[in-house]
């Protein structure tokens, strides 16, 4: 299953991330987590120091690499320089399972153990300096896109994934690669405002969206919320010595946060594993082509000298039944 945090900065979307990848991980699930916010945090709250979290690879600087694994044997890209982040797989195409272990995630991925368990961590990277009027953040989250565009995942299968702030993923496809996408939003008018614009963008692609309540103190806050967002508010969570232990960088034992913060995040898993049923791979390859054709007019065919169009393989549905290719 793959599941998005979103939600403005400071909402705490990536501690929520972080704990439910503890929650998921203490069950002896697998679960690959992805830091694909442009503030790179993710691996600090899942425990790692500043130094660790440094030497942690990103995923942009190794984008050649992904895109001449994933490309395979595909007869319809010409060559590794022409795929862009929203290239689909088609017959020839070399796909990503979470129980494996291949090339992709040799270069990109580093086991983090956790004291329930061991989750595989991918990072896009943080916005360098270097960066600086020349290049946008979506050079950086593009390798993950290309990677969930290739990816077949099952019943029980984690991809946690912390996005970045605000509404900026709808700049590109990625924000229906998600089955279940958990909205964090504070019980304030800025809080609830970026929920607003996701309804809206994800409104017309099935987009599964629900609003997890943070910093709720009191009754007064859940009745903001509950008006506010109605029936997609799915969980609150309130103040946590736990959480506070963590952000000093001494977190006790998983088991010991607090038990209504274990039901909310029980609830998230629940809310997740209900969206299995619900998943249809051909709509999904069907997203997945329109983003990229309209990418390819709007930016890639030039900036490729290629038709990109010619990739997208008409026969080729993505699903849990396609055999894996060498």
């Amino acid at each position: 299953m793959k599941i998005a945090f979103v939600g403005k900065g400071g909402s705490g979307k990536t501690t929520l991330s972080s704990l439910f990848i503890r929650h998921l991980a203490a069950t002896g699930a697998p679960v690959v987590a992805v830091d694909a916010d442009i503030n790179q945090h993710l691996g600090a709250a899942l425990g790692l120091d500043d130094d660790q979290s440094a030497a942690l690879p990103a995923m942009g600087d190794r984008l050649p690499l992904i895109k001449d694994y994933l490309r395979g044997s595909n007869p319809r890209i010409g060559s590794a320089q022409t795929m862009i982040k929203t290239t689909p797989p088609g017959e020839g195409s070399r796909l990503l399972r979470l129980r494996e272990n291949n090339p992709v995630y040799d270069a990109c991925a580093r086991q983090v153990e956790l004291d329930g368990g061991a989750v595989r961590l991918m990072v896009t990277g943080p916005f360098t300096e270097a960066d600086l009027g020349v290049a946008c953040y979506h050079s950086k989250t593009g390798a993950v896109e290309l990677c969930l565009n290739h990816l077949i995942d099952g019943r029980d299968e984690y991809v946690v994934v912390d996005m970045t702030a605000g509404s900026d993923s709808f700049a590109s496809g990625m924000f229906t690669r998600f089955d279940i996408t958990f909205l964090v939003a504070e019980p304030t008018r800025k809080g609830v405002s970026v929920y607003r614009q996701y309804r809206e963008y994800a409104r017309d692609f099935g987009v599964t969206l629900k609003v997890v309540g943070n910093k709720v103190q009191g009754q007064d806050d859940l009745d903001f919320l509950r008006a506010e967002v109605g029936d997609d508010l799915l969980v609150t969570v309130g103040h946590s010595d736990w959480v506070r232990s963590m952000e000093k960088g001494r977190p006790p034992r998983f088991d010991l946060l607090e038990d209504p913060n274990h039901h909310a995040l029980e609830r998230l898993r629940t809310a997740t594993d209900a969206t299995y049923a619900l998943r249809d791979w051909g709509n999904y390859t069907r997203q997945m082509v329109h983003f990229h054709l309209k990418n390819a007019q709007s930016w890639g065919n030039e900036r490729t000298g290629a038709d990109l169009a010619s990739q997208v393989d008409p026969g080729f549905v993505l699903g849990e039944s396609i055999v894996a290719t060498a």
